[in-house]
């Protein structure tokens, strides 16, 4: 009976300080997302050790307790509002864990948009999911959202359930793919109507931002890609965009060849799921403040040929290749 008491305390003990290390543990992947599921799942949520191993403090980086985003509400489709299990579990403020002092504002210098839209698309066959993020140039806040899941549209539907499977189920959140994921050519849709509700698009070129994505392969290869496979003409808002790691060795002199990189260089812990879309966007967005505090000047790097499409003009002689 003592040893079965013993091993009560020390349970909760752990459990205790678990609790109080929300902060730290925020480096680290959930691997259980079922936002809408009729019943939580009984298990704890799996984690795994990001990039950044160790606890980490800095004036760029706020603090507070990280929880997932409900994948759910970042479609539109959350039906747990209501729910304080549910709102405990899940974040559904993506702002929030962006968020920037307002005394650090002081230290962006004058830039050339009024609006970032941050980009990573996830899905090497076809497009799988689309998350954009709206960041203010001025506050570094997020604005806005804009995240969907993307159903291919030339895939048989055993061969999409073997690759949704293989990409979202290690992060558990491939039920919530299957219940939100539209064609791509919707997806395009309800983005071009998200685009003009916040003046940022009237049919041409984008008016006042810029997409900033973490490499070329975004904009330059996949989306023209998907355009043919879904049969749409290119927008012309992807005619131009920042490819952040070319940006990031010319400010800082040194080259880094990925997010995970310049993360680590920066000392910016990985927060949620690498290669989940959403997560991937945001951490992007945390590396994008990190450099408009720093007083980077992020400027446009790639710009398609208006007669030619397919040829792309590569603005900065010093870039990743």
């Amino acid at each position: 009976m003592a040893a079965k008491t013993e091993m009560a305390l020390l349970r909760a003990s752990l459990l205790k300080m678990t609790c109080h290390r929300n902060v730290w543990l925020s480096s680290f992947s959930p691997l259980t997302m079922y936002p809408n599921s009729n019943s939580l799942p009984l298990q704890p949520p799996m984690f795994s050790l990001s990039a950044s191993e160790a606890p980490f403090s800095s004036s760029h980086e706020p603090q507070f307790r990280w929880k997932p985003m409900c994948l759910y509400h970042t479609q539109g489709k959350c039906n747990k509002m209501d729910d304080p299990v549910h709102i405990e579990r899940f974040n559904h403020d993506c702002s929030r864990e962006l968020q920037v002092a307002s005394a650090e504002q002081r230290k962006i210098c004058s830039q050339n948009f009024d609006f970032f839209l941050v980009l990573d698309l996830e899905g090497r066959v076809e497009i799988l999911e689309f998350p954009v993020l709206m960041i203010s140039a001025k506050t570094m806040q997020v604005e806005d959202i804009f995240h969907r899941f993307v159903r291919p549209s030339k895939m048989s539907e055993q061969r999409i359930n073997e690759y949704i499977e293989g990409k979202y189920g290690k992060f558990g959140v491939d039920r919530v793919w299957h219940d939100t994921a539209i064609p791509f050519n919707k997806v395009i849709q309800q983005f071009e109507v998200w685009l003009m509700q916040h003046h940022l698009w009237m049919g041409g070129s984008l008016d006042g931002a810029a997409f900033v994505t973490c490499g070329n392969w975004d904009l330059k290869t996949k989306v023209p890609q998907q355009c043919q496979v879904s049969k749409l003409k290119l927008p012309p808002y992807f005619m131009e965009w920042i490819n952040l790691k070319d940006v990031y060795l010319n400010f800082y002199k040194r080259r880094a060849t990925g997010m995970v990189t310049m993360m680590k260089e920066l000392q910016i812990p990985l927060r949620g799921s690498h290669h989940l879309g959403i997560d991937d966007t945001k951490n992007i967005a945390r590396v994008l403040q990190y450099m408009l505090l720093d007083g980077a000047l992020i400027q446009i790097t790639a710009r398609r040929n208006p007669k030619t499409p397919a040829d792309v003009n590569f603005l900065f002689k010093n870039r990743i290749r």
